[in-house]
């Protein structure tokens, strides 16, 4: 298989131009960003379809002159999810536009304080954490459950008779 050195550059350029337009902060940077990427993707299918041949169907001809249909097909797949994707983002951006008259997206109070935690702080929420998950083993979702084996009834007896 031999395919095109302009397709691989271009393909190429157009993954490095998408991943850098979504490391942006405007939304319609990132949209146009993955606009790019699935340019670039439906590309890098092209390229791996190879050499196009007939179709495949049952007694066209000798299955070596066929196409494969598996990059035809991922290649369709790849565009309806771009376009499904480009539809939302459109959506975020129009919604984003009618709240505050841009469509940058800033830094809010839980940003900043993840971004001024230390080390210290980290290793703190690293020990809660696996304190959490050790009593995630011991606990249930009902309460102490009498010789009847209905849920929700205490030692006292059922949920309803405490209400």
């Amino acid at each position: 298989m031999e395919s095109s050195l302009v397709l691989i550059v271009v393909m190429a350029v157009l993954f490095a131009c998408g991943v850098y337009a979504m490391l942006e902060r405007s939304l319609t940077r990132v949209l146009i960003g993955f606009l790019l990427l699935g340019n670039a993707a439906n590309l890098l299918l092209l390229i791996v379809m190879g050499q196009p041949g007939i179709a495949a169907f049952y007694g066209a001809g000798d299955t070596e002159d066929m196409s494969d249909p598996l990059p035809q097909a991922l290649m369709l797949t790849a565009i309806v999810i771009t376009f499904a994707v480009s539809a939302f983002l459109l959506a975020l951006i129009y919604r984003s536009w009618q709240l505050g008259q841009a469509d940058t997206v800033t830094d809010d109070e839980a940003d900043l304080e993840v971004r001024e935690r230390t080390a210290a702080d980290e290793d703190l929420i690293d020990d809660a954490t696996e304190i959490e998950d050790e009593d995630d083993d011991a606990t249930t979702d009902f309460d102490v459950i009498t010789g009847s084996g209905t849920p929700g009834a205490t030692a006292s007896g059922t949920a309803e008779e405490e209400r």
